[in-house]
């Protein structure tokens, strides 16, 4: 998900290395972000924590982004965005490499926070860089290629993660993704033109855009599909293993196919309108969350209905990116600022809810949280539509 970026133009670079630098660069920290998700049964076993509490790094990395990203613009002043890209990105490859090494949960935590920062001011950059970074009539094509990354992470990323915890174990996942960011902060300081901050965000235009019904409303819609979405998805793992047995060695091959189904379904409702797409999006949630409990017990079925729950959830960033923009047009970077904030708020609050009922009710019981909150999202978009005639 991303947030704001209040820099004018600078000078663009010439050819396509510097978006495809970034593509990389988002690839990375969405693999980064969601790495405990195909890993959470081992880190708990090695850690000696609860399916719960190892769920807690998910949670950590999503708050701390959520607030990193509104406060990291007062902090960085007129600091040229290109060395703080590169700065941000080696913090990710310090994150990632100490996660490797975590002798204990506490050291994983203090990891996981130094990713969130790190996550939440790229995510703050990286809207509105393409105009910066290549000619006017090139601007779709890499603000398409450089969001690709989100995708590719979900089809290539996680389901990696999975294997390689699988095959040599859950640190070297984890160390990967730390070199592989140290590798990026120096291709990123060669490949980007300067980038000089141009102005500060004022608070005021973040406040004005609240004031608007449509965006309270997308706000609405994201809390309930982003929270009811990690509240279960974040323990997938455990909840396959023990839902349908399946061995650890099949779950980063559901994990891939999860993912190819959620880049259909970013292209499927990008081509909707928001609140035809954001219907889609609840009642896939909801219908899939639903059956899970009874249909989802064997391999055929739980493969199913992960291609139904991708497919219906994978068009959710761009969806409400959409629905934003939509309901502010004069402001689209106060409407993304918030939306990111209340977008990243429900991903620490899903894996923590999520957790909790794992730990105190059971692991296979978690996808009525999605099943509940996607309903509630599908009736508040179709008041909404119903009240908009």
């Amino acid at each position: 998900m991303t947030t704001i970026c209040a820099d004018q133009v600078a000078p663009r670079t010439q050819g396509w290395a510097a978006p495809v630098a970034m593509a990389a660069t988002v690839f990375t920290v969405v693999t980064a972000e969601l790495m405990p998700v195909g890993l959470l049964t081992p880190i708990g076993s090695a850690l000696h924590v609860s399916e719960g509490t190892a769920g807690l790094t998910l949670t950590m990395t999503g708050v701390v982004s959520a607030l990193a990203a509104p406060v990291l613009p007062l902090l960085l002043g007129k600091l040229d965005r290109r060395t703080v890209l590169v700065g941000l990105m080696a913090l990710l490859g310090a994150a990632g490499l100490l996660a490797a090494v975590a002798p204990g949960f506490g050291v994983l935590a203090v990891a996981r926070v130094l990713m969130g920062i790190s996550l939440g001011g790229v995510w703050l950059l990286t809207v509105g860089l393409a105009p910066r970074i290549v000619p006017p009539h090139a601007v779709g094509p890499a603000t398409s290629l450089i969001f690709s990354g989100i995708g590719i992470a979900s089809v290539l990323g996680i389901p990696a993660g999975a294997y390689v915890g699988e095959l040599i174990g859950w640190r070297w996942a984890f160390a990967a993704v730390g070199v592989l960011s140290g590798v990026l902060a120096v291709a990123l300081a060669f490949l980007l033109p300067p980038l000089p901050a141009a102005k500060a965000v004022r608070l005021g235009d973040v406040l004005a855009v609240l004031k608007i019904k449509q965006v309270r409303v997308g706000l609405v819609l994201v809390a309930l599909v982003v929270t009811g979405h990690f509240s279960a998805y974040t323990y997938v793992r455990p909840l396959l293993e023990k839902l349908a047995g399946i061995s650890p060695t099949l779950i980063g091959s559901l994990l891939l196919a999860y993912g190819v189904a959620g880049v259909l379904g970013n292209f499927l409702t990008g081509s909707m309108r928001p609140a035809r797409a954001m219907t889609f999006i609840a009642a896939g949630v909801a219908a899939a969350s639903i059956v899970m409990p009874f249909l989802g017990t064997t391999l055929t079925g739980a493969l199913i209905l992960l291609l139904v729950w991708g497919l219906a959830y994978g068009g959710t960033s761009v969806s409400t990116q959409a629905w934003g923009h939509a309901a502010a047009p004069t402001a689209p970077e106060a409407s993304s600022a918030v939306l990111v904030g209340v977008y990243n708020g429900s991903i620490a609050l899903g894996a923590f809810t999520g957790g909790q009922v794992a730990d105190h009710v059971g692991t296979t019981t978690v996808t009525w949280l999605p099943a509940i909150l996607g309903t509630a999202a599908l009736v508040v978009v179709l008041a909404n539509r119903r009240q908009r005639g």
